[in-house]
């Protein structure tokens, strides 16, 4: 009994996964469950906040009872959540009032584009780093409060809570004690201010969302809560939370300015490490938080990548052109890296840099020889280019990693990391412990636990394989030229 663990709550867009950490940061058991995606309309990305939180009870429960490690064997829970998400929830009763509207979800694409005027945008990315998209919470909660009978007189009287995933899942495990999220959380919301690291008046006011609905502010690794001792047989202190995307820069240990991590689950991110100075890209590039330690915040500059591994998942599910996540490595290798077929998955508009909502996917460039391998290889082949674009708005930006460390389902696949390293001209290089996500936050709780000392972590960190460029620069501009020239054609 005296052997302690960190249980990471690794709360994705596709599944939910609970992973027991040991006190050395090696992973003792993983747990996962996937969980149902809703598309009522085009553009429409919802789930059912029951399926968040019991797919999050039922891998928490399964994974000690696979290890046999009781709830008084573990010193700290982390959470790690995908982002953006909202939810919209009662204060008396803890049920939400609408489903959760997905980051992937597009409906306020129009109120996006009424809102904007040159000042607008000015004022959000001055303040929170971000950009006027429906990507972010404000517009969907504004949504809720305007499409919900009776959600505004709800919210105005103080009776509705808000929060992005994290917050929903600590007011649940705390049996709604706690109404909390962290700084690198309210950092996507386009209501906080990244400089003062207070949510904004003005901000609120813009988007018509009362102060009350907000839950309070904390650093990354601090005191969220304490869970209910009926939900994991004893009360557990949440001690670390963070976004997914920072969640995994801290679990590569990117501690110093220059740093870069990618991350390869449902979408794609790419964040390096700008530390104490929020530089503003001037590239559609988000600036954000890091982290917060002790009041101490670090920024970073982000790229989003709107469907990275859900694009695979899409031809495995949706068009079942392939029979699983594995195949693809081995289908790409069928087929030259030159064979003229783009795949734009813009299934809910472009991320970063483009930022076009309205785009929609597209495969490009069949021909009568085309198979299903081609489709498969151009699958793959457009996370690299999308990476490119996000790496060419660093380097735009003044910011270029020459070494970049990766993590997610899509890393285990080395023709994909292969082509990545040639597509960027940089060396590739893939952790020991790829669920890097998980790890950064079981590290953020375990730093407030007292089990890791932040200066030892970086020690932690181990590559497992490294990739390095050997395509020329005649080869990758040609195939990365034809990608350009295909996304010009999906854009609205």
């Amino acid at each position: 009994m005296t052997t302690k663990y960190i249980l990471a709550i690794d709360q994705g867009t596709t599944s939910s996964r609970a992973i027991l950490f040991d006190q050395t940061g090696q992973i003792k058991g993983i747990a996962q469950q996937d969980f149902s995606q809703y598309y009522p309309h085009s553009g429409w990305v919802e789930h059912e906040p029951d399926d968040i939180y019991s797919s999050v009870l039922a891998t928490c429960r399964q994974v000690m009872a696979e290890q046999q490690v009781s709830a008084e064997q573990i010193a700290a829970i982390g959470v790690t959540n995908q982002r953006e998400t909202t939810l919209v929830w009662d204060k008396t009763t803890g049920k939400p009032i609408y489903r959760a509207i997905v980051w992937q979800d597009r409906r306020t694409a129009d109120y996006c584009q009424q809102l904007s005027t040159p000042e607008t945008e000015a004022q959000l990315q001055a303040k929170t780093g971000l950009l006027l998209d429906p990507y972010f919470s404000a517009t969907k909660i504004r949504w809720i409060l305007d499409n919900v009978p009776n959600a505004r007189q709800q919210a105005e009287a103080g009776q509705l809570a808000f929060g992005t995933v994290d917050s929903y899942l600590i007011w649940q495990l705390t049996g709604g004690k706690q109404h909390r999220t962290d700084a690198t959380n309210a950092s996507r919301t386009l209501l906080f201010n990244i400089h003062q690291q207070q949510w904004d008046d003005e901000l609120l006011a813009l988007f018509d969302i009362p102060a009350s609905m907000l839950p309070e502010v904390m650093d990354s690794a601090d005191e969220f809560g304490i869970t209910q001792q009926s939900i994991l047989g004893a009360a557990i202190p949440i001690l670390g939370v963070a976004g997914d995307q920072q969640a995994a820069l801290f679990g590569h240990a990117c501690f110093s300015e220059g740093m870069a991590k990618s991350t390869y689950g449902t979408g794609g991110f790419v964040m390096l490490n700008t530390g104490d100075k929020a530089l503003k890209s001037n590239n559609r590039l988000l600036t954000t938080v890091a982290y917060r330690l002790k009041g101490k915040t670090t920024y970073a500059i982000e790229g989003s990548i709107f469907m990275a591994g859900g694009i695979i998942k899409w031809l495995v599910e949706n068009m079942q052109l392939i029979p699983s996540a594995k195949e693809t490595a081995n289908m790409a290798q069928q087929v030259p890296l030159e064979h003229g077929v783009y795949l734009v998955p813009s299934f809910t508009g472009l991320g970063a840099p483009h930022w076009d909502p309205d785009a929609r996917g597209a495969i490009l460039g069949l021909t009568r020889d085309s198979r299903k391998e081609h489709i498969a290889s151009a699958a793959l082949q457009s996370v690299a280019y999308q990476s490119k674009d996000l790496q060419k708005a660093m380097q735009l930006d003044g910011l270029r990693p020459t070494t970049l460390r990766v993590d997610g389902g899509m890393v285990n696949n080395d023709w994909f990391l292969d082509f990545l390293s040639n597509m960027l001209g940089a060396v590739v290089e893939r952790p020991q412990i790829t669920e890097t996500t998980a790890l950064g936050a079981a590290y953020l709780a375990g730093i407030q636990a007292g089990i890791f000392d932040f200066e030892q972590l970086s020690a932690l960190w181990h590559c497992e394989q490294s990739f390095s460029p050997s395509m020329s620069a005649e080869q990758r501009n040609k195939l990365y030229n034809g990608w350009l020239d295909a996304v010009q054609r999906v854009k609205s």
